[in-house]
């Protein structure tokens, strides 16, 4: 030790001899330094022999070769390995590489601004943009796969600092802020809630642990599936694609029906194009926020709220370009069929209706989630029992045969259309806002199809004599006040030979308002030439039900004494239904068997492939025939969706669950989803040609909308919109932006938008998007068309965050 000291001050003493051997190499290390700076180029290159534009070639092969091991066999393996960051397939040092390749590129990209020598910088431009586009499929492929293991938590907050305008810059090891802080933000929120399931004790550990599971199991496979060349078909298939191709044919549109509609929302909106600057929505609804059902400045000018005019639509002037927030807490929804018997609480946070409906099994809290026992007012033991018992009372009711397609009115948290699912059976189920709080939301957050709306002073938003039943249970509407204006409107929706099940006090109970109500509504039912076929009494409920049916011919009508209820003037048009007011008139039942519901549809699921019988040579929406028009669009969008849509996205489909085709024209879209456990809200534009009848026709259903208008669904509301050569229409009416925000507010995060359009318009959309933060999956253009997948991140990056909080 002694001998170590001794040593260490001899070296101090010859210190000064050091110090001059220090600066002389110092001096020629400089000295060389500059000599190679000022005697070679700026390129730094492996290879002396290597030019520039080989070595970005170089670059861009160990980019591809990167990328493309997550479409090898071995997926599983793979992506474990990228998540710990030392798999076998991408090594070490190859990884080590990257940041010395992106390095090279930049300089790459430098020198040929700055130096004269540099030779095809044209071509050299177009492989950096190779390679990024490269590296950023890799970068999205990586960010998913590691936020399946909870072991790089702490690597996600410090790494992905900075964040490009379009919101896909790219950290050292590939992971972006926003996916960063969104996993990391949703495991802690995870955390959280464990950390109270002692304090709930209600939900058993099992359930937590699978819907967990199915939470982080999240990966939206990107890069996992080769996107398919199928993206545009050729030849008489690409004129069903090019929207700029077709024509009204046939149909006139919801527009020229009804000539009620707003004008003053067909005017242009002012939108800041460059800056993109995105609000928050100022609302007192907050997270759940309903433009046109939350304007509070139009519906305190109302004079009467006596017909429900207060839960009517009432749109701004002009649409909003605010963006909605999260609630506290939010989490991916769970998937179905589970999530029709519950739901995270912290997604839909309300608990008075659990208060109220509580003992009639319509939700109740259960720790961490409310579930949803399938009771209702008028089945509080079950929804699968009073199904069963309607169609026990009226056999030829004959769920998912002849009833496939049903209306149901004031339906509660749509319990009764969840388990209709189970018989082949879709039913639109609509209630008003906020009559029961967030029945319409609980319904939408379990996967099943409802809208808000009201029976009120104007036409439900759907064609005539398209509903197979229509089914009231105790929804307290005054059907027979005022001539029966309301009765009347079902008996517009409602098809020749469809039934109306009534249950309600007034059928079973002998209070005396019951019995007043059930004399004025036989009456009128008489007069309306409804037949009553069954009222039955269920035991196990201890309710009963009435099943009246529409006649199938005009002759009833021609026999009443008197005209009343009225039969409509022949110029009235059933079919007009976008803000067209109410009436109280019945129209009479189609008798020419070559027109529209003068038969019964065929039998599900025959009537989805072939064209209505009702459907003439006359041109159809792209040109041709009208049968051949709907077959030629099926074919379509089987072979679209199959080859490109299931397979070539990145989207994985087990999590989708609420789809909407934004302009559905014949349903096909929604036809090739027949095999998937989804269902699809199809909108017609009020625009487009009115084929809304011919998709109800097929067993479908929908509703028609103006786009310039926000939809009547709560935020979060679709996993998948889908939207065929309908930006491009709307952008001449109205913001583009506009239509942005209110996809953004009725996608829910994790939700993927697949637009196909005119080039122009691609462009436009994904630049909007991008400023949202959301992730480009694929895009395609050419010369007058394209395509564009995109996915809404979970959370916004805190950045985002931050400015949207300051703008409340």
């Amino acid at each position: 030790m002694a001998m170590g000291k001794y040593s260490r001050v001899d070296g101090r003493k010859s210190s000064g001899y050091c110090s001059t051997v220090t600066v002389v190499v110092f001096v020629g290390l400089c000295l060389v330094g500059v000599w190679m700076l000022m005697s070679s180029t700026v390129v730094p290159v492996r290879d002396p022999e290597l030019s520039s534009g080989e070595a970005i070639s170089e670059v861009k092969q160990r980019v591809s070769e990167i990328v493309s091991w997550p479409f090898e066999e071995n997926k599983g393996d793979k992506r474990e390995d990228s998540t710990n960051g030392d798999g076998d397939d991408v090594p070490v040092e190859k990884s080590d590489n990257r940041a010395e390749d992106n390095q090279e590129e930049k300089n790459v990209s430098e020198g040929d601004g700055e130096t004269s020598e540099s030779k095809n910088m044209v071509n050299q431009n177009q492989e950096e943009n190779s390679v990024k586009e490269s590296s950023d499929e890799k970068t999205e492929y990586e960010e998913e796969s590691k936020a399946e293991s909870e072991n790089d938590k702490g690597r996600k907050r410090e790494a992905g600092e900075s964040m490009g305008e379009g919101g896909d810059s790219k950290s050292e090891a590939g992971d972006t802020e926003d996916g960063e802080t969104n996993k990391t933000e949703q495991t802690e929120s995870e955390e959280s809630l464990d950390e109270n399931k002692s304090e709930s004790g209600e939900a058993s550990q099992t359930e937590k642990e699978k819907d967990s599971q199915d939470q982080d199991n999240d990966t939206e496979s990107h890069g996992k599936d080769q996107v398919s060349t199928v993206i545009f078909p050729s030849g008489d298939q690409s004129e069903i694609l090019n929207g700029t191709n077709a024509q009204n044919g046939a149909w006139s549109t919801q527009a020229s029906e009804s000539q009620n509609e707003k004008e003053s929302q067909q005017s242009s909106i002012t939108t800041d194009q460059h800056g993109h600057l995105w609000k928050v929505c100022n609302a007192t609804a907050g997270p759940d926020y309903i433009p046109c059902l939350d304007n509070w400045q139009a519906i305190r000018k109302l004079s009467s709220t006596k017909h429900y005019e207060h839960r009517e639509r009432h749109c701004p002037e002009e649409a909003p370009t605010c963006i909605v927030p999260l609630p506290e807490g939010y989490k991916r929804s769970i998937k179905w069929p589970k999530s029709r018997d519950r739901i995270w609480y912290h997604n839909v946070p309300h608990t008075k209706l659990a208060e109220v409906k509580g003992h009639q099994n319509w939700v109740k809290v259960t720790g961490e989630y409310l579930t949803f026992p399938g009771g209702g007012t008028q089945f509080k033991n079950g929804a699968l029992h009073y199904i069963d018992f309607i169609q026990k009372s009226r056999p030829d009711i004959a769920w998912g045969n002849r009833s496939r397609v049903i209306l149901d009115v004031g339906c509660g948290v749509a319990s009764f259309g969840g388990y209709l699912f189970e018989k082949d059976v879709i039913a639109m189920s609509f209630a008003p806002k906020d009559e029961h709080e967030a029945q319409v939301q609980f319904a939408l957050e379990r996967g099943i199809p409802a809208i808000l709306s009201v029976m009120g002073t104007k036409r439900l938003p759907f064609p005539s004599s398209v509903f197979d039943l229509v089914h009231c249970a105790r929804c307290r509407v005054p059907w027979h006040v005022e001539g029966g204006k309301l009765l009347l409107e079902l008996n517009r929706v409602l098809r020749p030979g469809g039934y109306f099940v009534w249950s309600a006090t007034p059928v079973y109970q002998k209070l005396p308002e019951d019995v007043g109500i059930w004399k004025a509504m036989t009456e009128l039912t008489k007069l309306m030439c409804w037949d009553l076929k069954a009222i039955k009494r269920d035991k196990f409920n201890a309710v009963g039900a009435a099943i009246f049916r529409k006649p199938t011919s005009n002759g009833c009508y021609n026999k009443r004494p008197q005209n009343e209820p009225p039969l409509c003037a022949d110029s009235d048009d059933a079919n007009a239904a976008w803000n067209v007011p109410l009436q109280a008139c019945m129209h009479k039942v189609p008798v020419d068997k070559s027109k529209r519901g003068s038969r019964w549809p065929l039998q599900w699921p025959l009537r989805l492939e072939k064209p209505p019988y009702w459907l003439n040579s006359e041109a159809g929406v792209y040109g041709k025939a009208a049968p051949e028009d709907f077959t030629a669009d099926y074919q379509h969008w089987k072979n679209v969706v199959s080859k490109s849509y299931l397979n070539g996205m990145g989207i994985n489909w087990s999590f989708v669950r609420n789809v909407m085709d934004m302009r559905a024209v014949y349903g096909g879209f929604a036809a090739a989803l027949k095999d998937l456990k989804v269902w699809v809200m199809n909108v017609v534009p009020i625009e487009s040609p009115d084929t809304l009848p011919i998709i109800y026709e097929r067993g479908l259903f929908g509703l028609y909308h103006d786009w310039c208008e926000s939809f009547n669904t709560y935020p979060r509301t679709y996993d998948l919109l889908h939207a065929d050569h309908l930006f491009s229409t709307i952008k001449k009416r109205c913001s583009l932006k506009a239509v942005v925000a209110e996809v953004d507010r009725i996608l829910r995060p994790d939700g993927n938008l697949i637009l196909r359009d005119d080039a122009e318009t691609i462009v436009e959309v994904e630049d909007l998007v991008k400023s949202l933060h959301w992730d480009v999956r694929m895009i395609y253009t050419n010369d007058n068309q394209g395509m564009l997948c995109v996915h809404k991140t979970y959370w916004r990056p805190k950045e985002t965050e931050t400015i949207l909080s300051a703008m409340m």
